[in-house]
């Protein structure tokens, strides 16, 4: 009789609601990077942002707390919820900790890393849109699998030239925080595609 049932279609849309504004950050990151000046109102941006992906995080729970039938498995809901939620949490930190840490200018490779981190919710946008079409979400899954390998050796590179950079101990010991907390954000778009490969999987 279950399948009789209405399901509720809304959990498709605030998905597209969370990744969108996933991207907003990953935009607003960017623009911070490659733009460093007025960094702690810039971050504060980003910190509302990610408060907003809170709200929306909450609402995706309470809906699947009321729903009797879902569009997809319960689990795969929270998942997918919990890490899109993740990935902002980690872009929000990159941000915040340039602000704590008083960091006086970027890197190249910081910004390169947050140009990447912006491709990856790009494509998690698109990922995330084809979650009522299944069968095409080969494309972007294997796109933000690739853009997390890359982000991996620029991190690593990235933290190889600061030990034979000469730079100050303590500035050493802060960048090494931030190319990890920026290669991070990745790593959590990569688990959100883990999670669609899943869905995926199970549906079709």
């Amino acid at each position: 009789m279950f399948r009789w049932l209405p399901k509720e279609e809304t959990f498709f849309d605030l998905f597209t609601q969370a990744a969108e504004n996933i991207l907003i950050a990953a935009q607003r990151l960017v623009e911070l990077l490659d733009d460093y000046h007025d960094v702690e109102r810039k971050a504060e941006t980003i910190k509302s942002l990610e408060d907003a992906g809170d709200e929306i995080t909450h609402t995706i729970i309470d809906r699947l707390n009321r729903t009797f039938v879902t569009p997809l498995d319960r689990e795969d809901i929270f998942a997918l919820a919990k890490q899109l939620d993740d990935v902002l949490d980690w872009i929000e930190a990159s941000s915040a900790r340039l602000a704590v840490y008083k960091i006086p200018h970027t890197t190249p490779e910081a910004r390169e890393l947050g140009r990447v981190i912006l491709a990856v919710c790009q494509a998690l946008v698109e990922a995330v849109g084809e979650l009522r079409h299944l069968d095409r979400l080969d494309a972007p899954v294997r796109e933000i699998n690739r853009l997390e390998n890359l982000a991996d050796h620029l991190q690593r590179d990235a933290i190889a030239g600061l030990f034979t950079s000469g730079a100050d101990p303590i500035d050493v010991i802060k960048w090494k925080e931030i190319y990890e907390t920026l290669e991070e954000a990745t790593d959590q778009g990569e688990h959100v595609a883990h999670v669609l490969e899943g869905i995926r999987t199970k549906n079709l």
